[in-house]
């Protein structure tokens, strides 16, 4: 049987990756975004490979729309085996800069909006023996650096719900699984918009999403709570 998947926060990088990943290993897809647009035009792709696509535009941060996102998915695709939290909303600027309202808004979408999602898969799970739930992090969930303070907060406070629910939830048979994503990720105009050169290591989003596909299929004999991703660089392994 089909394995139904649903990720929160879905784009032209990553997003998209881990859908297209999925979708070729025959999971019916949830997708969730605020933007319907790209969901859809992404959507038309991934049922043209023959699976099953709901896409449900969804601010994840209001606990009302969520709770009707999941019943639609419910009652259009079963209940979600996987969940991916991929959302993040990156509130750039020094302490002087940001505003109450940005750091809050970051904590909101990263942290606040997978709760929101998460309380709404576990039970199912818990119903069915198990499932696997994702978490999207970042260098800044383990070090935090000038000009990202809204973005690193909340970063760590998602690493902080993953680990905390890996370990109430993992004895059900859920695998809670963290994956630092240490690096740029390459998106079409990614290298315009850091200014980066031809040369500069990026990270291939259809690699990562091998990642997380590994880490849905490992044995609960050897489950990975946390792996960090990185491009190629040989300053690192020097």
């Amino acid at each position: 049987m089909s394995k139904v998947a649903v990720i929160a926060g879905v784009g032209p990088g990553l997003g998209a990756a881990i859908a297209r990943k999925f979708a070729s290993e025959g999971c019916n897809l949830a997708l969730l975004a605020r933007s319907a647009a790209y969901s859809i035009n992404l959507t038309n792709r991934l049922e043209a490979t023959g699976v099953k696509v709901l896409p449900i535009p969804t601010d994840i941060t209001d606990e009302d729309q969520v709770v009707a996102s999941f019943r639609e998915i419910r009652n259009e695709l079963g209940t979600p085996d996987i969940l991916v939290n991929h959302a993040g909303n990156a509130a750039w600027g020094n302490l002087s800069e940001l505003t109450a309202d940005a750091f809050e808004s970051a904590w909101r979408v990263c942290t606040l909006g997978a709760f929101h999602c998460i309380k709404q898969v576990v039970p199912g799970m818990i119903e069915n023996g198990g499932g696997s739930i994702l978490f999207s992090g970042a260098t800044s969930a383990v070090r935090g650096r000038a000009g990202a303070i809204a973005f690193s907060s909340a970063k760590y406070a998602m690493r902080g719900l993953a680990s905390s629910l890996a370990r109430e939830v993992g004895p059900q048979g859920i695998h809670v699984a963290h994956v630092i994503i240490d690096g740029i990720i390459d998106t079409p105009d990614v290298r315009e918009r850091y200014q980066l050169s031809a040369n500069e290591p990026l990270l291939s989003p259809d690699s990562i999403a091998e990642t997380y596909w590994a880490l849905i299929q490992q044995e609960r004999s050897a489950w990975s709570f946390e792996v960090d991703v990185r491009p190629y660089n040989e300053e690192f392994f020097t």
